[in-house]
């Protein structure tokens, strides 16, 4: 099929973001029945979180037959556990990496343009204690503002005594000379991805969750990569895909990926898989919002062990983190420290005048993530915090093509990276444009939409130009808790792939991530309402396992 005809396949079978029309359904029947039509696929992407998903994107728009495949969930990993910020990293600024810097300020402007109803300008205050602090980290964020350039949310600026409490007004005061306020912005991580999952399917991707991978296919004597194995965990029955590109962006997992091919015939089993990952665990804590009032973020740029801690509103609740611990293995549910939850406990006692014990945390949870290994240096050892989050793209002699490292604001970076990587190497036909700049994000209002059709706890309004469909769905002013109403979970379901109840309460919303005792009240009935629209077993008792690992231990 020409890239022509691709497009207008796209255009009968699937509304496109612009038409204003009804989301696609996410029947997984249909789905499956979709995936089993195609002889072949032009790119299969093995993996649901950022990068996965804006490869999806990207290689959608370009009008290529795609099909992505995620083991659990969109964003199950890492894409999930992230500060919740879109941002240039003022770390980066610190360690030089102006470019890696320069490239996600950039970024940060087309995500605040494609998805305003997911990303958010916030204010940051560095509080200042000695006021040689103050004019270092003023002259370095007045930099941030330059490498911005008209990307730039607002000024950077020294404020006195009196204004940091303002802006500040739980912060400690003893000793305080000033602060520095600059510009970064805020998401909603999880929901990020699922956007992107929505927007890759509405441009005629094929994506497909709870279907892990578990082998590669190659060409024999040739070795060349030509598809893929997959098992749907709901059925256990096994597919093979064919497709004429695969891309591994598993994030921490990539190495796995990678390692199938050493059981494919005529590879050596005992050969030594090459490891193009170092996991680096980061640890947030959630407190109530009483113990950081008001709208601005806490930015402490070098505490005693070097690292950054943060302090951010979300959603109702604050953000405490983050830490940045080597990992020797990789998890779907790595555990924190109890050294790391001390940490964060006794960092933010130092700047917060209400100060957070143990029992205040209303959740805890840990993410992994994919910094790219840098082959036979010293980064091989010890701390974490001074390796690049720059990405990597490799493709192999086989085809296959790996991603590593990187970050969530450049996911858009990473994606068109790959598929340069891919037209290069000449595994597909494509041009060397960026097509994805000015795409906009499943749900993104228009710039003349009402904005006024959030509910009146202003939870609708995360669903964007989907707000008034949402409040149509039986259930709509029926709310199972603060963050959560009965039809957000039937619109889970219908419209946004949701399968189980920690794929409702974990990422289409986040009760489990700002709650985990309010999550667990609500699972059963979160459980009752998904198995009438889904007709499978909602794993609740999974669920009530997993919550309770996010509870303070």
């Amino acid at each position: 099929m020409l890239v022509g005809e691709r497009r207008l396949a796209v255009r009968v079978l699937g509304p496109k973001i612009e038409d204003g029309m009804t989301p696609l359904l996410t029947d997984r029947a249909q789905l499956l029945a979709q995936l089993d039509a195609v002889q072949e696929f032009d790119i299969a992407i093995i993996g649901g979180g950022a990068t996965g998903l804006g490869v999806a994107v990207d290689a959608a728009v370009r009008g290529l037959k795609v099909v992505l495949l995620e083991a659990h969930d969109f964003a199950k990993g890492t894409s999930s556990r992230s500060t919740k910020l879109v941002h240039g990293g003022v770390r980066y600024l610190a360690q030089g990496h102006l470019p890696l810097v320069w490239e996600a300020l950039r970024e940060r402007q087309h995500l605040l343009s494609n998805a305003p109803h997911l990303v958010k300008p916030m204010p940051f205050v560095m509080p200042a204690y000695r006021r040689k602090d103050q004019l270092f980290y003023g002259l370095g964020l007045k930099l941030y503002d330059l490498l911005a350039g008209p990307a730039r949310l607002g000024p950077t600026r020294l404020l006195s005594h009196a204004e940091t409490l303002l802006a500040l007004p739980g912060v400690r005061i003893t000793n305080l000379v000033g602060g520095v306020e600059y510009w970064d912005a805020q998401f909603d991580d999880a929901r990020l991805a699922l956007a992107l999952a929505r927007t890759a399917a509405s441009h005629g991707a094929l994506v497909l969750n709870h279907m892990p991978v578990t082998g590669l296919l190659t060409e024999y004597p040739a070795g060349r990569i030509k598809g893929l194995t997959c098992q749907d965990t709901e059925t256990g029955q096994e597919r093979t895909i064919k497709a004429r590109c695969v891309v591994n962006a598993t994030g921490v997992w990539v190495d796995q990926i990678e390692a199938m091919l050493h059981s494919q015939p005529g590879n050596a089993s005992d050969a030594k898989v090459p490891q193009a990952v170092r996991p680096s665990q980061g640890v947030h804590l959630v407190v109530d919002a009483s113990f950081w009032p008001g709208s601005s973020a806490l930015l402490v740029p070098h505490t005693q062990d070097g690292r950054v801690l943060f302090a951010v509103p979300w959603q109702g609740k604050v953000l405490l983190g983050t830490t940045d611990t080597p990992k020797a293995q990789v998890e779907w549910e790595p555990q924190a420290l109890e050294s790391e939850i001390e940490q964060i406990l006794q960092e933010a006692a130092k700047y917060l005048v209400k100060v957070p014990q143990r029992s205040d945390v209303t959740s805890v949870w840990a993410g992994l993530r994919p910094l790219a290994r840098k082959a036979q240096t010293s980064q091989d050892q010890g701390a974490t915090q001074s390796v690049s989050r720059e990405h990597t793209v490799k493709v192999a002699t086989n085809g296959l093509v790996s991603v590593t490292g990187g970050k969530w604001t450049t996911y858009r970076a990473m994606a068109a990276d790959v598929m340069q990587a891919i037209r290069q190497a000449q595994l597909l036909s494509l041009t060397s444009d960026d097509v994805t700049a000015q795409t906009k994000l499943w749900g993104a209002p228009s710039p003349d939409a009402d904005s006024g059709l959030a509910s009146e706890q202003g939870q609708y309004s995360r669903y964007g130009s989907e707000a008034e469909l949402l409040a149509t769905l039986p259930g709509a002013q029926h709310w199972l808790a603060p963050h959560l109403s009965e039809a957000m979970v039937r619109f889970a379901a219908r419209f946004e792939y949701a399968r189980t109840v920690e794929d409702v309460l974990a990422r289409r919303n986040r009760l489990l991530f700002l709650d985990a005792t309010a999550a667990l009240a609500v699972a059963p009935q979160v459980a009752e309402i998904l198995s009438s629209e889904t007709g499978v077993t909602p794993q609740l008792a999974a669920f009530e396992a997993l919550a309770k690992s996010y509870q303070m231990p």
